[in-house]
């Protein structure tokens, strides 16, 4: 009966989006407005970074039946979104996802698909490993469709869309696709695996990608440090997210979070929140030219604070962990040529013979065109020689592959002690009020 009754809540108070361009001078400013549910926080956020859309400012507030969040975004080149088209696109995608929709339980957006084969990886970092699995799948006429591969702590975790290069459909062959996954696990386990490999052939689109990939690397538990020659070099070379934990007065557990800022930060926090089965009820996000800070007062599921030692350290462990997992180290490169069967896998090899290691990449396939990204180092986590790089191109072509950006030169942010977290007590208090009087304007 409470379900059904919470069923009915949300279909008579439908979520309610507001786009305002007037509101504030260098941003747009989206206010959501509906029924609390767990998870929802993660699905709203997971429609703004899933457009490319930047969020520069949040305030967060879901505490009792409602929630209410306002979120300040940009579009990639820091302007307003002023195309109207996008704009209610933007309002009709929130409305869904914060809707109430029953036929995607345990998704955030994402429809299933009969397009191609999902094929999920897990094993233990090391370099030429994409590279030999990329041979693989070429060597089974798989043509990979699109895929993102990220490493972390001597972990690698990837998510593959493949076809059949015959067909260009899914494969679905069961004794095909046992080959597949065995050649392939066989691949991930190498002859120094800390850890066991694992390869799963997954329904395709039943989660998305990103969300999964941290599940992957949760599970496979990256979260905890392994030293490791070449590893610690990197994190030496990178700025450390700060995270610290407080309770107050056993109501709430207060998560503040100190970090480079990048693209998808907040997505990647609050999906690791939800996984991990904690509510955020009140949040503050405010990013800067290089820093982020965030602010969230959360309690699990079961309506409890961070109770023990071991639960502080693990949740701070995992945040780190979610922070630094698509933190791009290194050089990018980007790849802009026609695609064809064995295009990644000789991407790669070259990769591999001039002793780059692939840290993070998003593999993309279009009208017949691959268009990719390349996160590398060498093989200690240093920068690339650009004489490599200058070797590299000349083999692939000068204009297939083009250098973007150094992100092991980006400046890092500064330490320095901030009132931040008075400011926002003092902001919670003064929502708080507000928002009493907009539930009491929706009874």
């Amino acid at each position: 009966m409470d379900d059904e009754f919470a069923k009915l809540i949300r279909r008579v108070n439908q979520p309610r989006v507001v786009i305002d361009n007037n509101a504030c001078e260098d941003a747009t400013v989206i206010q959501v407005d509906s029924v609390n549910k767990h998870g929802i926080l993660l699905e709203v956020v997971q429609v703004l970074t899933d457009m490319n859309l930047t969020i520069t400012k949040a305030y967060i507030s879901s505490d009792g039946g409602w929630f209410m969040d306002v979120f300040n975004v940009v579009d990639n080149d820091g302007n307003k979104i002023r195309d109207k088209e996008v704009i209610d696109y933007i309002q009709n995608r929130i409305e869904t996802s914060a809707g109430f929709v029953s036929s995607r339980r345990g998704t955030v957006g994402v429809m299933p698909s009969e397009e191609h084969t999902s094929i999920e990886l897990a094993g233990t970092d090391r370099p030429g490993l994409l590279s030999e699995v990329c041979a693989v799948l070429a060597d089974l006429r798989c043509n990979v469709v699109n895929a993102e591969i990220w490493t972390h702590n001597a972990r690698a975790a990837a998510v593959v869309h493949v076809t059949d290069d015959s067909t260009g459909c899914a494969i679905n062959d069961p004794k095909r696709l046992s080959t597949i996954k065995e050649l392939l696990c066989n691949v991930l386990k190498g002859s120094n695996d800390l850890k066991t490999a694992k390869t799963m052939l997954s329904a395709p689109g039943v989660m998305h990608r990103e969300r999964r990939l941290h599940q992957i690397m949760f599970a496979d538990r990256d979260y905890e440090r392994v030293e490791r020659a070449g590893v610690r070099a990197v994190e030496e070379g990178s700025s450390r997210p700060q995270v610290t934990l407080l309770n107050i007065e056993k109501d709430y557990t207060v998560i503040t979070m100190r970090s480079k800022d990048r693209p998808k930060l907040l997505f990647d926090i609050v999906c690791t929140l939800t996984d991990m089965q904690y509510v955020v009820f009140h949040g503050m996000v405010n990013t800067g030219k290089i820093e982020a800070y965030q602010e969230f007062y959360i309690r699990h599921v079961d309506g409890l604070p961070i109770s023990s030692e071991a639960e502080r350290v693990r949740v701070i462990q995992c945040l780190e962990a979610a922070i630094e997992r698509r933190g791009s180290e290194g050089l990018e490169l980007e790849l802009c040529t026609e695609d064809r069967l064995g295009l990644l896998s000789d991407i790669t090899r070259i990769f591999r013979e001039n002793s780059l290691c692939i840290k993070r990449a998003l593999i993309s396939t279009k009208g017949g065109k691959a268009n990719d990204t390349f996160y590398v180092t060498d093989v200690t986590g240093n920068s690339v020689d650009p004489k490599i790089i200058d070797s590299i191109r000349a083999q692939i072509g000068h204009t297939a592959l083009q250098v973007k950006r150094n992100s092991s030169l980006a400046p890092k942010p500064p330490h320095q002690e901030t009132t931040m977290g008075h400011f926002f007590g003092n902001l919670f208090k003064a929502r708080t009020f507000q928002n009493f009087k907009l539930i009491r304007s929706y009874s």
